[in-house]
């Protein structure tokens, strides 16, 4: 069993009702809005697997949405090309039935219909089933017969793209891709008079557009390969696209879908829907508990399938059909959570959202639903906001930001709402934290005893729930001993885990016994790495010559802790141990932390590593690269030496062990105690 974020909002081809025909792959000429491009000489040199003679990708706006038409013809260069011969087609019958203009065969001066001997097989799939999405989409597929090496393939087809939410009005893009084979491409966006939608373009497109009063066109006769520029941020690798929107303003979407959602909530005097509300203040007489218990209902008694049927992917169903049924997607679930919070007088709205993580620079595209995925609630309570997700497992509570880190969001409103940008700030508590009990009294040459904890939260930790919640204890114990017994553990005695709900993680112990890494340096020396303990060097920051060398450079933000005690070996003494130097440095925007401690016949070492800023700026990165040679990236070492007599400072920072505190709480000392005082301070 496995848990996925959920993409619900996905723009399926739909639109009015299906008809019969519409279940058909039909066959005509092309539409005459199309315009269709020379084909390109094959060099005699051509190399690669195929060389694109032509290449015609257009869409058209007219007074019921958009038209899609693609067509090329493709030289076969390598029989690893012949699989362009499976052709493909998929759509929703509700939009109307797709329609092939050519299928052809070029061979030594012959032209074959291949459309004359040969049809599409029309298939029913739910293709995605295994994700609980359910979309109605057909799929028909042709295998094109006595396809060889040295033809051309010849294809042309239209199919309508109109959503029934959004009627006339649509947005979209035109995109060139970044290593495009050799070969001439057109691109191609037109309307009819009145139809016109607002265009923008990347600058590198600037210089191919042509226009007139009725179309852009963009030609490239073998287009260069673009590298987006080295470790920039996710907006700057924005390139060859032409983006369209029939949409004024990120408001004119908002109030499109507003209704909507304030529609399907809305219920019926004799709804199930209140009495469940009752119950729930029943239950409770603080907001915040009230919400958290509709939460939970929606979580726990609604299943999660997306349902795209009938042009149903941006219209949610309501919430007492959603209630019937007990399953639904995003916007169910949302609607569903809607209905219950306003019964419960709690103010609550939902809200569009990129799960995929493609929302940086937002701000800077037109105005587009296809930019949102999903859609979530969020809750104002005793003056704070809170987030609520009915598709997450039901562990999740209202939170004060989203499980996924959202940069730009769209509240949906009667009136309209601006997109909203969510700030960011370095991460409080730890993603992970490894913690390593490595019980060495019984001395250098005797197995330890082991204790192994992780601690998960986030996306990561939500997956480990759903993948261990369904298991049985002795299940989780026969798992490990399979998977894990091998070069550090001999034994595992016990497998525990649980989900910590106010911690919002997930804790994994694993209990054993394993062999110690002991170092033989001669004389009675022994050393050992502790494990988590090192540092991999950061690499240097830097472009090719070619690219814009003034741009930020990211950093994926992470906060890992990883702490390791060593209880050691009881002949011992404190003194006669030593450790490698403690670090305290910040580098590209991240701070690295290393401590060590010795104290009650244990060695302890904390080590944290964060992201303190996404994006650094270019001269920064430019200073930081000098300091790379000097950057400590020496494993965590610690060393018996019998004769030494080593000094301990008593006013060393102390370092809590593995056994000490409870590491699933804030304020873990994983980074230099200034740096979280100051921020417990703020």
């Amino acid at each position: 069993m496995r848990f996925a974020i959920s993409s619900c909002l996905a723009i399926v081809l739909a639109s009015g009702v299906a008809r019969a025909d519409d279940n058909e792959v039909l066959r005509g000429p092309e539409p005459d809005w199309a315009v269709l491009s020379d084909a390109m000489p094959v060099p005699a040199d051509a190399t690669g697997a195929v060389f694109i003679r032509r290449q015609d990708t257009q869409v058209h706006f007219d007074d019921r949405g958009q038209l899609l038409y693609n067509g090329y013809r493709i030289k076969i260069l390598h029989p690893n090309a012949l699989q362009l011969g499976n052709l493909t087609i998929v759509w929703n019958p509700a939009a109307g039935a797709p329609m092939v203009h050519s299928i052809k065969i070029h061979r030594d001066g012959e032209v074959i219909d291949v459309l004359e001997s040969s049809s599409f097989e029309i298939l029913r799939r739910e293709d995605q089933l295994e994700a609980a999405r359910l979309d109605g989409n057909l799929t028909a597929v042709l295998r094109v017969p006595d396809l060889r090496v040295g033809d051309e393939l010849e294809f042309a087809a239209t199919i309508r793209s109109s959503d029934p939410t959004l009627g006339k009005s649509d947005a979209g893009m035109l995109a060139l891709q970044a290593e495009p084979a050799p070969g001439r491409y057109h691109l191609r966006l037109s309307w009819k008079d009145g139809d016109k939608p607002t265009v923008k373009m990347s600058p590198d497109m600037v210089p191919f557009a042509r226009q007139d009063a009725s179309a852009i066109d963009y030609r490239f006769d073998n287009p260069s390969a673009l590298t987006p520029p080295k470790d920039a941020p996710p907006r700057y690798q924005w390139q060859r696209v032409v983006e369209y929107s029939s949409f004024g303003d990120w408001q004119s979407i908002s109030r499109r879908f507003a209704p909507l959602f304030a529609g399907a909530s809305r219920l019926p005097a004799d709804s199930p829907l209140k009495r469940e509300a009752a119950r729930i203040s029943a239950a409770s007489a603080q907001p915040l508990e009230r919400a958290g218990a509709a939460l939970k209902l929606v979580q726990q008694n609604i299943r999660y399938i997306y349902v795209g049927l009938n042009g149903g992917n941006l219209t949610p169903a309501s919430a007492d059909e959603t209630w019937q049924r007990r399953y639904g997607d995003c916007k169910a679930k949302t609607v569903l959570l809607l209905a219950l919070l306003k019964e419960l007088g709690i103010n609550a709205e939902a809200v569009l959202v990129n799960n995929g993580g493609n929302d940086d620079g937002m701000d800077e595209r037109l105005p587009s639903p296809r930019m949102f995925d999903h859609v979530l609630v969020r809750a104002r309570i005793g003056g704070k906001v809170y987030w609520l997700d009915g598709t997450l497992p039901s562990v999740v509570s209202p939170g004060s930001a989203p499980v996924i880190p959202y940069e730009w969001v769209l509240p949906l409103a009667e009136k309209g709402a601006s997109l909203e940008h969510l700030n960011w700030s370095p991460a409080r508590r730890p993603d992970e934290v490894t913690l390593f009990e490595i019980d060495a009294r019984a001395g250098f040459d005797k197995p330890a005893r082991i204790t192994n904890t992780t601690i998960k939260r986030g996306v990561e930790g939500l997956q480990q729930e759903v993948q261990f919640s369904v298991a049985t204890p002795a299940q989780l114990l026969t798992a490990f001993r399979q998977q894990a017994i091998g070069d550090t553990w001999q034994t595992i005695e016990d497998v525990q885990w649980h989900y910590d709900q106010k911690a919002q993680a997930s804790v994994l112990t694993v209990i054993g016994t394993g062999t110690v890494d002991w170092d033989d340096d001669g004389d009675g020396v022994r050393s050992m790495a502790l494990p988590g303990g090192g540092f991999n060097p950061p690499e240097k920051r830097i472009r090719a010559a070619e690219q814009n060398q003034d741009l930020p450079f990211y950093s994926k933000p992470i906060f890992d802790c990883r702490v390791t005690t060593v209880r050691l070996p009881a002949t011992t003494k404190p003194t006669q141990w030593s450790h490698k130097p403690a670090i305290d440095t910040r580098i590209f925007g991240r701070s690295y932390y290393r401590a060590f401690d010795i104290r009650d016949g244990a060695m302890r070492m904390v080590r944290g590593l964060r992201t303190e800023e996404r994006e650094i700026a270019a001269v920064t990165a430019l200073r930081d690269n000098t300091r790379i040679p000097r950057f400590d990236n020496s494993m965590a070492w610690i060393t018996y030496t019998p004769g030494s007599t080593n000094t301990i400072d008593p006013k060393s920072k102390p370092v809590p062990a593995t056994y000490e505190i409870d590491w699933t709480a804030d304020n873990v000392p994983c980074l230099p105690a200034d740096l979280l005082t100051n921020e417990q301070a703020d």
